[in-house]
């Protein structure tokens, strides 16, 4: 760690930088979970769990033992690690804490990003489905249905993205909506985050497209891929799960639609501050898609393509509004 001129205080590398990226999400990734479980419990008028319970989860099931079930092969064991490991590398593509890129976020674009996710997912998915279990299977099926019908979603997004600045590197999309606020109000901008929050809150198990914390096994999409794991292994799967949930807020807050508060100098203070500001705004997104779990239903099943068509149609609607308007 360098030691910057008086007055811009401790100075960190672009590499610590890079590390603190990761550590960030894997850090916070669990409050925020806690918290949007808090918060969602209050609005229901139930006591709920306590904030920092995810941690609590985490450090018992890592001391539980892991059970595999009798048919399973190797996969049901890699898979969790495998899905563990795509979620530590995407938050060093994406602008967590800078609004400059770091010596490895020119690597990914967008959907470079997004592979990355899909192969996590695809992971969790193939070892729910070495269960044999019918829910587990059952959950892994429609994961991956419906992943498959999102994905030309977040194509048509890129393309809003390449359009607007000429590339679809994260860091250059969050530069042109910080530049001005025409940019934040463009028609085709809105339209695209629009698009990207129905993502979201698909890929996140949020009604209305599943109930995150039902219990009904016939509706259940994420959830009934993990029941089958246990110990360490469930760990794994939670701890990954909230950290896929924060990188897509960071992706949604910090690219999309506010991409204010980073960090614009290697000062640990800003950096710090950096860390504050994306705690509030993931923090603020949480809180939002609490209100939307309780105030809509969730979808019949067959109803969910209709929605994720929904999501399409406005991303085609952003890429035929920049090429009418002028891009």
């Amino acid at each position: 760690m360098a030691q910057g001129v008086v007055g811009q205080g401790v100075m960190l590398t672009p590499v610590e930088i890079q590390v603190l990226q990761d550590l960030t999400i894997v850090v916070l990734a669990p409050l925020v979970s806690g918290a949007i479980a808090h918060v969602e419990a209050r609005w229901q008028g139930r006591r709920g769990p306590r904030i920092l319970q995810p941690y609590y989860d985490l450090a018992k099931w890592f001391r539980k033992e892991t059970l595999v079930p009798e048919d399973a092969s190797w996969v049901f064991v890699v898979g969790p690690m495998v899905a563990f490991m795509c979620y530590l590398i995407v938050p060093l593509l994406i602008p967590v804490l800078t609004t400059y890129p770091l010596p490895l976020g020119y690597m990914g674009d967008i959907l470079a990003g997004g592979f990355v996710l899909a192969l996590g997912g695809f992971a969790v998915a193939a070892a729910a489905a070495e269960t044999d279990a019918p829910y587990a299977q059952l959950g892994s099926s429609r994961a991956m249905t419906f992943g498959a019908l999102i994905e030309p979603t977040i194509l048509f997004i890129t393309f809003v993205v390449a359009l607007v600045t000429s590339t679809d590197l994260p860091y250059f999309e969050a530069a042109a909506a910080r530049a001005s606020v025409a940019q934040i109000v463009r028609p085709a901008h809105i339209l695209a985050v629009v698009a990207f929050f129905l993502v979201v809150l698909n890929d996140t198990g949020r009604i209305p497209v599943e109930t995150h914390a039902g219990t009904l096994e016939l509706g259940m999409i994420d959830e009934a891929r993990t029941l089958e794991h246990s110990g360490p292994l469930l760990a794994l799967l939670t701890w990954g799960s909230a950290m896929k949930q924060l990188i897509l807020y960071v992706l949604l807050v910090n690219v999309f639609a506010a991409p204010w508060g980073l960090a614009s100098t290697r000062s640990a203070g800003a950096v710090g501050l950096a860390i504050l500001a994306l705690l509030g705004k993931a923090l603020g997104v949480g809180v939002l898609f609490t209100v939307i779990d309780n105030s809509f239903s969730k979808l019949r099943l067959f109803k969910i393509t209709e929605f994720m068509a929904a999501a399409f149609l406005l991303a085609v609607l952003a890429v035929l509004v920049l090429f009418v308007g002028g891009s």
